[in-house]
């Protein structure tokens, strides 16, 4: 860090720097803590006890922080993550950690999107998973091309997200919805 104070034109002595390596490792620490997690043991623990639900489940607006590993900037954004559960469910912030754990990564966002899906179709075997990103890469609108207000959104979609049509619009149509009807009004 020190090296990088100098080569930015600092003095990494002067009061207000002379923390800042320390800081920076702290930082560090925070930003990629999604390496020492395991993403399938956050998934271990589900529930039978359903009365037979076999409906959409969907977490939408999970936000994330996590950064390019091309050049290390922030990217932010949405995880909207759905599975169709067959015999189990599993809590829901269970799906949020799983989403953190491959954030706080560096990344590119089509891999994480489809280590996400992958994952909960593994370890929940569902009939389906579906999985959209919408985020802002800070090395695309801070830098190099200088585009801001852009945003990048993957999707991978399993099972009958993938195969089933009238599935997979459901899932879309929820995504687009600011409420869900009278569930919502109630």
């Amino acid at each position: 860090m020190r090296v990088l104070l100098r080569w930015a034109g600092e003095d990494p002595t002067r009061e207000g720097l002379l923390d800042t390596p320390g800081r920076v490792t702290r930082a560090y620490e925070e930003y990629f803590a999604g390496y020492a997690v395991d993403p399938i043991a956050i998934l271990a623990r589900t529930f039978a006890e359903t009365d037979g639900y076999d409906e959409m489940v969907l977490l939408r607006d999970i936000r994330f922080e996590s950064f390019c590993e091309h050049h290390m900037a922030p990217i932010i954004g949405r995880a909207h993550v759905a599975y169709l559960p067959r015999t189990r469910v599993v809590g829901i912030s269970k799906l949020a950690r799983v989403v953190d754990a491959y954030a706080r990564r560096l990344q590119i966002q089509e891999k994480m999107t489809a280590q996400i899906a992958n994952t909960l179709d593994e370890v929940l075997q569902p009939m389906g998973v579906a999985v959209v990103i919408e985020a802002t890469h800070q090395c695309m609108t801070t830098r190099g091309v200088h585009r801001p207000g852009t945003s990048l959104v993957t999707s991978r979609m399993l099972g009958a997200f993938r195969t089933n049509a009238t599935t997979r619009r459901e899932f879309l149509a929820m995504l687009q919805r600011p409420g869900m009807g009278a569930a919502a009004e109630g």
